[in-house]
């Protein structure tokens, strides 16, 4: 490898500031502030959300029930559907008049 070239791979202490939980990883990401964690000083990102606070990986996420927008189209398809029907018997009608 050349060197000087590489960014610095080090321990980062990332802090959720949703919920306050800081954890250390390994990473090139650059910090601005210093957290001092066990005595020892690491570099510390904050984030706004993490694993740990996100809805998708906790489970607090509320899916939208599919089979409700699935109705919801089938309805609105429906009449429609009832309406095109209903304007092509009037259309046939009308013709079979004119004969």
């Amino acid at each position: 490898m050349k060197p000087n070239i590489h960014p610095k791979y080090r321990e980062v202490a990332f802090t959720d500031t949703s919920i306050g939980k800081t954890f250390i990883i390994r990473s090139t990401a650059e910090a601005r502030e210093t957290i001092t964690i066990d005595g020892k000083e690491y570099p510390q990102v904050k984030l706004d959300t993490s694993s740990e606070s996100h809805p998708f990986y906790t489970g607090a996420q509320t899916r939208i029930v599919e089979a409700g927008r699935v109705e919801k189209f089938r309805q609105k398809f429906a009449r429609k559907s009832a309406e095109i029907n209903a304007s092509a018997e009037a259309a046939k009608a009308s013709k079979a008049k004119k004969k």
